[in-house]
């Protein structure tokens, strides 16, 4: 008698509708919070400036474990996790806001066209973007090209470049994107000339190309989201991140002079932003710490 009493008390179990989910719950993530704690920093999975991307982890401090074929790795250190995406999707989640840090190329935030900080140039993977054509035709005007027929990885910033020349010529150019090997659509008879990016010119010279003329100058950079809530861990990153590059670019050096020579000395160590000056014994001599570009 209690069993059926209490039955009767339950509520009656409601008709799913079809197609709908149980209790009325969302399936969409689109109302998660993903980062409200940890701050997310993306960086390539494989490619030109994958390896060097990982140096530059190491070198913020970033201490992490990252399990085989997973590309989400956390931080242990620090409320930070890594994300391993292809180079070319990082500047979207970036400008997105789906991540607040990320190392990409120039080329491939100016490709997405998305509204992100460069927090600073990395100085690697560096190359240009350019308009390359047939050998036989290295005599010609970038104009020429106007209204033929374009290959590209890099559609959108093909076509801005191309804009003002379609407009002088009066000529509409046929841009085509295509995901690789790209220098080879011109033997192919695919494009009278196609846009792709130089690094050593191997394999353009290779393909029977020659480089008309730049579009960019293109180096790994490391950008953020203007809108991103974790502005001390970011600059925390930054500025470990701006150190090793000053410990890769700079080396210090110790001397001394006498402080009659100390001016024309200066000029060839001005140091980063200051040398640091010590009186010796002697007077009439200073010591001089000054940091100097390896590259001098």
């Amino acid at each position: 008698g209690h069993a059926r009493a209490a039955a009767k008390r339950l509520p009656e179990p409601q008709a799913e509708a079809a197609g709908e989910p149980a209790l009325g719950r969302s399936i969409s993530t689109k109302g998660w919070d993903t980062s409200a704690e940890r701050l997310h920093i993306a960086v390539p999975k494989k490619g030109r400036i994958h390896e060097k991307a990982l140096k530059f982890l190491e070198a913020a401090g970033l201490d992490y474990t990252r399990a085989e074929r997973v590309d989400v790795a956390t931080v242990n250190n620090m409320p930070v996790t890594i994300l391993f995406l292809p180079a070319s999707d990082i500047a979207q989640y970036v400008g997105d806001g789906n991540v607040d840090l990320g190392i990409t190329g120039e080329d491939i935030v100016a490709e997405c066209g998305v509204h992100a900080t460069t927090e600073m140039k990395l100085g690697f993977g560096k190359c240009r973007l350019s308009l390359l054509v047939p050998v036989q035709h290295a005599g010609e005007s970038p104009a020429s090209y106007a209204g033929c027929r374009i290959v590209t990885s890099f559609p959108n910033v093909a076509r801005e470049f191309f804009a003002p020349l379609d407009a002088a010529t009066g000529k509409t150019t046929t841009i085509k994107y295509v995901s690789g090997s790209v220098e080879a659509a011109c033997k192919l008879g695919l494009a009278d000339a196609v846009v792709d990016l130089v690094e050593t010119g191997t394999t353009m010279k290779a393909a029977g190309l020659c480089e008309l003329t730049t579009i960019m100058q293109t180096q790994a950079v490391l950008i953020s989201n203007p809108r991103t809530a974790h502005t001390a861990i970011l600059s925390k990153i930054k500025q470990r991140i701006s150190g090793y590059l000053d410990s890769i670019k700079y080396v210090l050096i110790n001397y001394n002079i006498a402080r009659s020579n100390l001016p024309e000395a200066l000029k060839v160590t001005p140091g980063k932003k200051s040398p640091t000056l010590l009186p010796l014994e002697n007077a009439e001599w200073v010591a001089v710490s000054a940091m100097v570009l390896k590259s001098s």
